[in-house]
């Protein structure tokens, strides 16, 4: 069912879905915006810079900082989404992992608030704490020192920054939902001022039992769609036109959002490569090594499954413990061995994140380092356990080709069991993609 008010439609198709901008071999407007006093968007034209698809919306310093990195030419995302963005639009980001959403939304937030006004006037909610270091380290980049970026990201710095935001209001917060609920409601901060919210992996969110209700809190108690401008943004959004809908009917976003979906028939980035390997669960951290010395990678993440409670009962160890204290015996390579987990405190945490920052690494992680972790040197992933869903594949891929303007050829392998393999060949189907399957009998050689 699709929202009553209808906006703005571009589409290569015949039967364009309501409220959507997609990439296609035709862009058409088919619906004018609703008047309203913002600016209305504008197309940007053909090959056209990021400083012309901005078109002086944005602070001349912040566009500076962003050329100043590299960032001269528009992704397919942010062409497609600024022009939305910088009129004020209420807008879902919808595109592949490494895109650019970030930047987009980043710009946006610029273009909206008042650097000599004291107030928190913009919002980032993140599912996660590295994510969160993230989007702080690019926010501040842009900001140049021109305004203050504060995050709010757990640990044991809230009361400390009780005081502070309440000193020295910060124009941004990038903030983890638990940390942000609890702020507002020690009363810290009014987010009274709010002029735009940005709601980052918003299925992974609105899909966490944990954050889910404190999300609903922030979109419909602490501040209101009538006065903000809200983005969402995901490189999934599983029934993405049902997800407008609920948009729309529980007043998250204004009725004329815009759905902006980059590239929905190949959801993953075409340079990567992907294998699988078939191989009992007593060979796996064999095959594991092999892989390893074979690929000779620049930087890895290794993803495990999260221990279920039915395992630590009974007593046994992690597979992120099996597989660190097995590679840090058997693997000689120069890579060094690290380990992130959601188990883990907020310093051992943020510990891990800053170590694998610059330089080649070894990662053993769980879920936690699928969404949104930017680690541009990453070159290789292996799923040493099999993703739960489709999605999951596609966001622990997303890992890797993440090196800015760079097209070289990355690698997903993941290592199933013969049982698991149709669960492989329905994610391929579903996500648009071919895997390769290694032979084990020709590739490895190991004694067990």
């Amino acid at each position: 069912m699709a929202p009553a008010a209808s906006t703005a439609t571009l589409s290569g198709r015949a039967r364009p879905l309501p409220n959507t901008l997609s990439s296609g071999p035709r862009a058409t407007r088919l619906a004018p915006f609703a008047s309203r006093s913002r600016p209305r968007p504008l197309r940007a034209a053909a090959g056209a810079t990021l400083r012309e698809v901005c078109s002086g919306r944005v602070p001349d310093h912040v566009l500076q900082r962003a050329e100043d990195v590299g960032y001269t030419s528009p992704t397919e995302v942010q062409e497609q989404s600024l022009p939305v963005l910088l009129a004020g639009q209420d807008c879902i980001l919808h595109a592949q992992t490494g895109s650019g959403k970030t930047l987009a939304y980043l710009l946006a937030v610029f273009s909206a608030i008042d650097v000599g006004r004291s107030s928190v006037q913009a919002l980032v909610i993140v599912p996660t704490r590295e994510l969160g270091i993230q989007v702080t380290k690019v926010a501040r980049l842009l900001a140049a020192k021109t305004c203050n970026v504060m995050a709010l990201l757990d640990g044991g710095m809230l009361t400390r920054q009780k005081s502070w935001v309440k000193a020295e209001p910060p124009a941004i917060i990038v903030a983890t939902v638990a940390s942000l609920c609890q702020m507002v409601e020690k009363r810290a901060f009014s987010l009274g001022s709010i002029k735009i919210l940005v709601i980052d992996e918003v299925d992974f969110i609105f899909g966490s039992s944990k954050q889910v209700n404190s999300l609903r809190k922030i979109l419909n108690s602490y501040t209101a769609a009538s006065s903000r401008q809200t983005i969402f943004a995901s490189a999934s959004i599983p029934q993405h036109n049902r997800f407008v809908h609920d948009c729309v009917q529980h007043k998250w976003t204004k009725s004329d959002v815009v759905h902006v979906h980059v590239n929905p028939v190949q959801p993953m980035p075409s340079h990567l490569h992907h294998t699988y390997v078939i191989c009992s669960k007593k060979e796996r951290l064999h095959v594991l090594l092999s892989l390893l010395e074979r690929d000779a990678p620049k930087s890895v993440i290794i993803f495990v499954a999260q221990q279920s409670e039915k395992s630590k009962r009974a007593g046994n160890p992690p597979s992120s413990t099996l597989v660190v204290e097995f590679l840090r015996t058997k693997y000689k390579g120069t890579l060094e061995v690290l380990v992130l987990e959601e188990d883990m405190n907020f310093n051992a945490r943020a510990t891990s994140f800053t170590e694998v920052k610059g330089k080649g690494f070894l990662l053993v992680s769980t879920d936690i380092a699928s969404r949104g972790f930017d680690l541009p040197q990453t070159s290789h992933i292996y799923n040493f356990d099999l993703p739960k869903t489709a999605t999951d594949y596609l966001h622990r891929a997303g890992r890797t080709g993440r090196e800015p303007f760079s097209k070289s050829e990355c690698s997903v392998t993941t290592l199933i069991t013969e049982e698991e393999h149709f669960v492989l060949q329905r994610f391929q189907n579903e996500l648009k993609f071919h895997s390769q399957q290694l032979p084990l009998e020709c590739m490895f050689t190991f004694n067990l």
